[in-house]
């Protein structure tokens, strides 16, 4: 008891640019993340750089097929979004996506209805924004950090800043006691079951979509 566990997450890739800075990293700290795929992304070179990354014992999640808003869309779209990126993934990993998460973080019941993984959510640094320095990355990741929490970053592509913000985060996250797990380890070792009708963004603290 007493240990601390963080779960890295990357959204909207993968990419050959950005992608593999960020796997750079976590290969360099001995670390690892959880990445949530866009399907329309992937492409046969993505697709290798995001098997580089499962290789390394990191996991890969859906994050849609097309990063659209999916409380405006019907059942049947909602359904062939994840479906569509969950082959994907399957044919990268050899196994199922275990989580999704909503583009914009924007749920309705409509998506608990027809989406059967559950929903994870984060805190982040608003690391999409180009003006939002490396530095500021990471202060503003350090500043939320607690014990069962998943921090939520974008290594869509041209997003170098983020890579380098990993340089001080993993660091000071090491050095302050904590594991990085992927999100299935991060629910294993605090203990949650996950459950449907919430979006995660701690273990141990979530909230319930109303």
């Amino acid at each position: 008891m007493g240990n601390k566990f963080c779960a890295l997450t990357f959204d909207d890739g993968p990419n050959t640019v950005t992608t593999p800075l960020v796997i750079d990293k976590l290969e360099k700290y001995g670390v690892v993340a959880s990445f949530f795929l866009v399907g329309n992304n992937i492409t046969e070179a993505s697709a290798r750089v995001a098997k580089r990354a499962f290789e390394l014992g990191c996991e890969i999640n859906n994050h849609s097929r097309t990063h659209s808003a999916m409380p405006e869309l019907m059942p049947e779209e909602i359904k062939a979004e994840i479906a569509f990126t969950s082959e994907k993934i399957r044919e990268i990993t050899g196994c199922e996506p275990k989580f999704f998460r909503p583009p914009y973080i924007a749920v309705n019941d409509t998506m608990f209805d027809n989406i059967d993984l559950p929903f994870i959510a984060g805190f982040g640094a608003e690391d999409w924004k180009d003006e939002v320095s490396a530095e500021e990355r990471a202060e503003r990741v350090l500043a939320q950090v607690r014990n069962g929490c998943i921090i939520l970053l974008h290594d869509m592509e041209g997003n170098s800043k983020t890579a380098c913000a990993l340089d001080l985060i993993i660091p000071a996250l090491l050095k302050d006691g904590y594991e990085f797990v992927t999100v299935s380890g991060l629910f294993e070792k605090t203990g949650v079951v996950p459950q449907k009708g919430i979006v995660y963004s701690y273990t141990e603290q979530t909230t319930v979509y109303a």
